[in-house]
């Protein structure tokens, strides 16, 4: 949840002078990375003993039981990328991996998320399209085993809408929206609509999304900062220093505070 309102409150504090809302320009190709690039790429930054200790435990499932041993090198090699080295994305990946052999519905969602939350707050097109691909993958799994679980549905077409994985990113919007009018009480679907639309430049939309968060959750910080946001986008701003002030009451991140206050100042 940390990362995830990192993420947003990242994407926040737009520039001093708010532009009117244009609408996404179309998905440019982006060059495929495979997991081993991504990997080969992080153990360029660590040190000897550290990437010998990895290539151990890489190389270790030889003989016997390989099933269980791949699990096991799976979730070591997962904590030490995502808890020692501070790489969540390649520990969520090989979480995922585990959860694979493991059949385990709970760990493949907990790793999806992880690693869909993470493509949502990368500034790197090719590792935001690696990050969601091996997420979709998790989430096709995990509704093969529960094809009743909502919260993956909308996963499955967050990948599609955020990640540059489809040409056609309306593929996940429609997976979206049909949870959301199902269930309109299901506020993860309402929040990725409403984050779906500041990506497309739908701001009204946006709005009405957040709106409908804030007013079933109105403790949800994340919806109170994108609805500030997609209001001052839109040249809102009486309602954008409203839910900006909302926020401070609850931000407990010193700079943060100080930047949403620097907001509100440039706003009144």
């Amino acid at each position: 949840m940390l990362l995830i309102l990192l993420f947003f409150f990242g994407k926040t504090v737009p520039e001093k002078t708010t532009a009117p809302a244009r609408p996404a320009a179309a998905a440019q190709p982006v060059t495929a990375l495979t997991t081993a690039d991504v990997v080969t790429k992080a153990k360029r930054s660590l040190g000897q003993a550290q990437t010998t200790h990895i290539l151990q435990l890489e190389n270790s499932v030889v003989r016997g039981d390989v099933k269980a041993q791949q699990i096991k090198v799976f979730k070591q090699l997962a904590n030490l990328w995502g808890d020692t080295l501070s790489q969540a994305s390649i520990g969520a990946f090989y979480f995922g991996e585990a959860a694979k052999l493991e059949n385990s519905e709970k760990n493949l969602t907990f790793a999806a998320h992880l690693l869909l939350d993470n493509a949502m707050a990368e500034t790197d097109a090719a590792m935001q399209t690696w990050q969601a691909s091996s997420a979709k993958s998790l989430f096709d799994k995990a509704l093969e085993l529960n094809s009743t679980n909502d919260s993956s549905k909308v996963g499955l077409g967050a990948c599609y809408l955020f990640g540059n994985i489809s040409a056609s990113p309306m593929q996940g919007l429609q997976i979206i929206m049909e949870v959301a009018n199902r269930d309109t009480t299901n506020m993860y679907a309402q929040m990725v609509l409403g984050l779906g639309g500041i990506k497309s430049g739908q701001l009204d939309k946006a709005i009405e999304r957040f709106n409908k968060v804030v007013s079933k959750q109105p403790g949800n910080l994340e919806a109170i900062i994108n609805l500030a946001e997609a209001y001052d986008r839109k040249g809102d701003k009486a309602n954008a220093v409203k839910w900006y002030k909302i926020s401070l009451n609850m931000l407990a991140i010193p700079e943060a505070k100080k930047e949403i206050e620097s907001r509100i100042k440039a706003l009144q």
